[in-house]
């Protein structure tokens, strides 16, 4: 067990503070129903939000700490949680493309957009999957964030739509950040080629995108929920759609948005060209690819697991000195540029404040923060203005930050999968990171 020095002494909590775990009544505005201090039960692992449309709130699955409806804490193995001899992983050996970005017979025009935006040589995934989806073949693409998968569907997509302006391709994503993030690739890709795309994503006003989708788009870009909204308003009609993409698959599932991606694919035509990109291969990713994807190429470029590579240990919490510790923590030297996971868009929002309060410089990125609110506080810990980002799973999905020096699980996640994702944001390339989850002591 990671060790403190000696609490101070117990300090009567104020209402609303993080010096207990219990954050009050479930709420989708970002404040709490009311404090509950009736007992010394502490709740390591809250119960998500339900599945928000326009992917910007928590999601469902089962719960992997314990403390969730029906789940009970014999499931819960500390253990899991703790690595002190972290080994040194060897660097996978540098990937060699067997293409260029010239060899594909992409358009002139993509060819020296690529070149301007800094990108020399394909990445793995680039490599191998451009070619198949310039064919018109589906694919499954199995990679993680990071790894240039967006360039990669996009580029032979973009050709595509150059030889026949009448494509309409639309893409599905798990969060509206990486909405605005493909549509941003997008114009990036595409200066003076005539292209146009419309974001349809939920937090933020409707009616833009109402007007937007009145223009002719070759891409529309979106998040589930709001997409079949506007599907269901006779905004968007996918018998269309000429090229359906999904990306980062497997974080939809587990937002809860499976009945949503059936529906919106259900009436795109059977001869359309459909292209999933997933971190995993679950069973509801299999069953979908089934359903939906015909004789799909599958290729997989997922890197090594390194999480044996982080030092990982568990920090034990009595019932009123969880803050505390925290703060305790954060005050060390070592602990410079710091992730804190929390369970729930509104507990990550009051403990950031509780930081704030507490002296420490800290910010948070969750689902009720809008995309302005979420780019500034991810660049404030990008550029050390904040010491410490607050952040839950979901908004924090994609994020890529150098140096994090470590990942505190003050909330348990919902899955392993989820934990591991976690302190994967810790320990890149060669440097060390470290992981401490919160768990209530015996």
């Amino acid at each position: 067990m990671y060790q403190l020095p000696p609490m101070p002494p117990q300090r009567t909590p104020q209402r609303g503070s993080f010096s207990s775990n219990r954050s009050g009544g479930r709420s989708s505005h970002g404040h709490a129903g009311g404090h509950r201090s009736s007992g010394p039960r502490p709740s390591y692992s809250s119960q998500g939000a339900r599945p928000h449309r326009g992917g910007s709130g928590g999601g469902g699955g089962r719960r992997f700490g314990g403390g969730g409806r029906g789940k009970s804490r014999s499931t819960f193995d500390v253990a899991m949680y703790i690595n002190k001899n972290p080994v040194l992983v060897e660097a996978e050996a540098p990937y060699t493309p067997t293409h260029s970005f010239k060899d594909f017979g992409l358009w002139p025009e993509v060819v020296r957009a690529v070149e301007k935006a800094g990108i020399t040589t394909p990445s793995p995934i680039q490599d191998q999957v451009i070619k198949p989806i310039l064919e018109g073949r589906d694919v499954v693409g199995l990679a993680q964030t990071g790894t240039g998968k967006t360039a990669a569907f996009l580029l032979p997509t973009i050709h595509q739509t150059l030889e026949n302006r009448e494509r309409v391709t639309l893409i599905l994503t798990p969060t509206r950040e990486l909405a605005i993030q493909i549509e941003q690739e997008l114009r990036k890709l595409t200066p003076h080629m005539k292209l146009f795309a419309t974001v349809c994503v939920g937090g933020t006003n409707i009616r833009p995108q109402i007007a937007g989708l009145k223009r002719k788009n070759q891409f529309i870009i979106g998040t589930p929920g709001r997409v079949l909204d506007l599907m269901e308003r006779g905004h968007i009609n996918t018998r269309f759609v000429t090229t359906a993409i999904l990306d980062e698959a497997d974080r939809m599932l587990d937002m809860g948005f499976i009945h949503d991606m059936k529906t919106i694919l259900k009436d795109v035509p059977k001869d359309a060209q459909t292209l999933f990109f997933s971190a995993t291969m679950s069973p509801s990713i299999e069953g979908l690819v089934k359903d939906f994807l015909n004789d799909p190429l599958t290729i997989s470029v997922r890197k090594k697991e390194i999480t044996n590579a982080i030092s990982q240990d568990v920090v034990r919490y009595e019932h009123h000195h969880k803050f505390d510790l925290l703060v305790t923590l954060l005050g060390k030297a070592e602990f410079s540029r710091v992730i804190v996971f929390g369970a729930m868009k509104h507990s990550v929002e009051k403990l950031s404040q509780e930081l704030v309060r507490a002296g420490i410089k800290a910010d948070a990125i969750h689902g009720n923060k809008s995309h302005g609110q979420r780019q500034r506080a991810l660049t404030s810990f990008k550029t050390g203005k904040v010491q410490v980002l607050v952040a839950t799973d979901v908004a924090a999905r994609g994020i890529h930050v150098d140096d994090v020096s470590h990942v505190i699980n003050y909330d348990l996640p919902n899955t392993y999968e989820d934990y591991v994702h976690r302190i994967g944001r810790t320990g890149r390339g060669s440097k060390r990171g470290g992981a401490l989850t919160f768990v209530p002591a015996a």
